[in-house]
């Protein structure tokens, strides 16, 4: 597939899109500054530069999917996080992209449980979950627990509601299970949370929901 990674130069995003690189996918990298090429370029990408809260659509023109890693760092969360995402989907829908990963976040759909300062930020999340399932495509949303700089295992654990108690995971297999959902039909119009665990990516993504 041809697929746009935005928010490329991120932790998880760069992971993501050397995972891509490293496939038999043809992977592109959206970045918005200039200076951030250079490093999508290392990893293997061909980049991009566009912005979220701006026209988009060049950059979604003739990909196959996108996997949606951008994010604000909390500086513009209804900007970037909600409408940000919302623009790139309309401009998704606009162009015929077929699928559509977005990478969420673990609370989105309750935010009261987390603390006062990640509130807004998961609202914002959450309605740009909700925009793309009312969207035509063909989506799949992870919802991840706080991130780590750890080392990847390889291993998660999937669900619609995790025990919270352990819900930390490392960046490199958010990326992962990202990149493997991109062709997994068991995880399509799926919306599931993901933590470390002690299944291999795959078979967890075999039935995300644990239906």
């Amino acid at each position: 597939m041809n697929v746009l990674v935005a928010g490329a130069h991120g932790q998880v995003g760069q992971h993501a899109t050397e995972l891509l690189a490293q496939s038999e996918h043809d992977v592109h990298g959206m970045v918005r500054d200039e200076d951030q090429t250079e490093a999508i370029e290392s990893l293997g990408a061909e980049p991009v530069l566009a912005d979220l809260t701006e026209d988009v659509t060049h950059a979604v023109e003739g990909r196959d999917a996108i996997v949606f890693a951008a994010g604000s760092g909390g500086d513009d969360v209804w900007g970037v996080d909600r409408d940000g995402a919302i623009n790139i989907v309309d401009a998704a829908e606009a162009e015929g992209v077929e699928r559509f990963v977005m990478l969420s976040s673990i609370n989105a759909d309750q935010p009261e449980n987390s603390p006062e300062a990640l509130r807004e930020y998961l609202r914002a999340k959450a309605e740009a979950d909700d925009y793309l399932r009312e969207s035509d495509l063909t989506y799949t949303i992870v919802r991840p627990g706080p991130l780590t700089n750890e080392e990847g295992t390889g291993e998660i654990r999937t669900g619609s509601d995790l025990d919270r108690d352990d819900v930390e995971i490392p960046r490199e297999d958010v990326a992962e299970t990202l990149v493997m959902a991109l062709t997994m039909d068991s995880t399509h119009g799926k919306t599931f949370e993901l933590a470390a665990g002690d299944d291999p990516i795959e078979r967890a993504l075999e039935d995300p929901l644990g239906d």
